[in-house]
């Protein structure tokens, strides 16, 4: 777990202009050692991640960590993206809307293979998943899909608990999803929240066919809708609802279920990729679950790195500009000479590495 707490402090212009050419040379270097399919496994590690963006200097404990990472990530490898293999698309608040228009751009722009229909909707999945099917009181406000030349993808987002000052990241890999319902996630990390509803845990399979099957059936929903909204509050003891979680009204959804209907959609994912589909719904349908069939869905909830420069805040000391220039030519340095052929410096730093595993 890595709790995130909500910070409203902006990342200040002399250090994120230094986060750009350092967190993007340091990526360069692992697609020059490893290759660019290396870099989706490492954004979705959520520990690497958090180190990279401790390397290059912002607070180690902050929510900002993973918005201004992504963005000077995102800055910093866009002139040299092609060359690389690696493509970053979305960002914070409305530039995440811009996710499938950007890889739509981007195989147009660099003549790229890639299925970018296939592509547009695991980045459209794997939101939805995370603010509909997962709800965990996190709102989904970051969305960043990375992908490599070949159709390989991973996905960075993050939701906030504005009431409860927390963040909650959660990491995708491409290429150990085998289903985008069921355990898709390579990590989630956050702060544990107190009422989980987790339509794609493995535990809740049982609820995700009874959803379905209660898909083609949206009078008896509203029925028990209904019946469940005047229940006595006891009776929901087992759901760990707040007491002042409201019910969703029947009203509200009957457009969603007469759609539902007509489409009669033959899986979960393809129900909870119906436009229209939301919170509410896949609410609706798990109470309705286990009313009726008594399938209940899972409620389970799913530093050293900051010495390198230090931190924005000042922890564990303030940034000192001077190393961090010298790192930033170093690094580059290295990667100029890897370019002809001459990667005696890399090889050097690797070296380096292997000596400070046992420091």
């Amino acid at each position: 777990m890595a709790n995130l707490p909500l910070h409203g402090h902006h990342c200040p212009r002399w250090l994120f202009d230094r986060m750009v050419k350092l967190s993007s040379a340091i990526i360069e270097a692992v697609v020059e050692e490893y290759g660019p399919g290396e870099v989706l496994e490492r954004l979705s590690d959520p520990f690497w991640f958090q180190a990279l963006g401790c390397v290059v200097g912002f607070d180690w404990h902050s929510s900002g960590l993973t918005t201004v990472l992504c963005g000077a990530l995102k800055q910093g490898l866009r002139p040299r993206q092609h060359d690389l293999g690696i493509y970053l698309a979305g960002g914070k608040a409305m530039a995440s809307r811009k996710t499938p228009s950007e890889i739509e751009e981007y195989a147009d722009r660099y003549g790229l293979t890639v299925d970018v229909p296939c592509l547009q909707y695991a980045s459209r999945l794997s939101a939805k998943v995370d603010n509909t099917a997962v709800q965990d009181g996190f709102q989904i406000y970051h969305h960043v899909f990375a992908f490599t030349g070949d159709g390989r993808w991973a996905v960075v987002q993050q939701g906030m608990d504005q009431a409860g000052g927390w963040a909650r990241r959660y990491h995708w890999l491409g290429d150990k999803l085998d289903s985008f319902v069921e355990e898709p996630h390579s990590a989630v990390c956050g702060e544990p929240a107190r009422a989980v509803l987790n339509m794609v845990a493995l535990e809740s399979a049982g609820a995700r066919e009874a959803s379905l099957y209660l898909a083609q059936r949206p009078d008896e929903v509203i029925r028990t809708l209904k019946k469940i909204a005047d229940m006595p509050a006891d009776k929901f003891k087992t759901l760990n609802l707040p007491a002042a979680h409201p019910v969703p009204g029947a009203n509200r959804i009957e457009k969603t279920l007469a759609r539902l209907y007509d489409l009669q959609p033959s899986t979960f994912e393809g129900m909870l990729a119906t436009e229209g589909v939301g919170p509410a719904t896949v609410r609706a349908f798990a109470l309705v679950a286990e009313v009726i069939y008594n399938a209940g869905a899972s409620r389970k909830d799913p530093v050293r790195y900051s010495f390198a420069h230090g931190g924005k805040d000042g922890h564990p000391f303030p940034v000192n500009r001077q190393d961090y220039d010298r790192s930033i030519s170093i690094l580059e340095r290295a990667l100029r000479r890897a370019r002809t052929g001459d990667s005696d410096n890399l090889k050097a730093l690797k070296r380096l590495a292997g000596i400070s595993a046992f420091v």
